[in-house]
């Protein structure tokens, strides 16, 4: 998660993934609150560490710049880009110029009641 969205998550409510492993991804460096780790490190090097390790999946929640990262890198190997009906007219961009081309598959569209809309796809492999 990005140091971002993390301070704007516990702005709005108490943090919701209490009973996970949490890293939130951070320049500079803060100390860690019982299962959240602020990360200043590589972030490739502690997804591949997290990939080799036993468990689930990896969920990356908001951060434009860590996205761009685990993208570059191939990293992510499904994605949910939520749609929300807001213009803002400005904003960091989710996906730079430096993201090399890949192939998604979309696996599901949800829609719901309050306009939001949710494109889940996963990576095709080459």
């Amino acid at each position: 998660m990005g140091r971002k969205t993390y301070d704007w998550i516990t702005q709005q409510c108490e943090f919701p993934h209490k009973d996970k492993k949490t890293y939130v991804i951070t320049q500079s460096l803060r100390p860690n609150k019982g299962t959240i780790e602020f990360y200043n490190g590589d972030l490739p090097e502690l997804v591949n560490t997290l990939k080799s390790q036993p468990g689930k999946n990896i969920y990356c929640d908001g951060g434009a710049s860590i996205i761009q990262q685990l993208l570059k890198h191939k990293l992510i190997d499904e994605m949910t880009i939520s749609i929300i009906p807001i213009l803002l007219g400005t904003g960091k961009k989710l996906f730079s110029e430096s993201i090399p081309e890949e192939l998604l598959q979309c696996a599901s569209a949800k829609s719901f009641d309050t306009g939001l809309v949710q494109l889940h796809y996963k990576r095709i492999r080459r």
